[in-house]
């Protein structure tokens, strides 16, 4: 188990989100204050603030994703395909081993309700299923991080000008 895993599931059973837990000691590596981190990815767990839709540990794994190669200049069409590719491939990634990447669909039960709370709290459902996506969530993660650096390499920092068909004074396709 990699230092990554093993502190996101520390976060995890010490009671932050799926979101958190995921995306918290990624972004730290990367730079990010714990605190922020903590901070930026909570609204997301729990499928999206307990509205039973994308993963929480999904979620945090895109920001992951996005933090690593997401674009910074408008005009870099090829940072915004490649990101946009790794999280995709993630999240079929994710469907493949689980059946889904919804929250409600995942642990069997929907967190919108207080009844649905309630009963995922009552029958460990948390526990039972969502520490295992954020560990799997964690695990994949870092098979697409290293894709997208290779494919980094591969196309190099000038990928953007090298596209045919990009005017970079324009910064639109012809």
């Amino acid at each position: 188990m990699s230092d990554r895993v093993a502190r996101a599931r520390k976060l995890f059973q010490e009671g932050f989100s799926c979101s958190q837990a995921v995306f918290t000691p990624f972004a730290v590596e990367a730079g990010l204050e714990e605190e922020k981190a903590l901070k930026l990815s909570q609204v997301l767990g729990g499928g999206m603030s307990h509205l039973g839709l994308t993963c929480g540990a999904v979620t945090g794994a895109l920001l992951v994703i996005g933090l690593h190669f997401g674009r910074t200049r408008a005009e870099d069409r090829a940072a915004k395909e490649l990101t946009y590719e790794l999280a995709q491939k993630f999240c079929r990634r994710f469907t493949e081993k689980f059946g889904s990447i919804n929250c409600t669909d995942l642990i069997g039960c929907s967190l919108k309700t207080p009844h649905g709370l309630e009963m995922a709290s009552k029958n460990n459902l948390f526990e039972k299923y969502c520490s295992g996506y954020v560990e799997e969530a964690c695990r994949l993660l870092e098979e697409i991080l290293s894709e997208g650096k290779r494919k980094q390499k591969i196309n190099g920092p000038d990928r953007i000008e090298s596209r045919k068909g990009y005017n970079k004074n324009t910064s639109r396709r012809r």
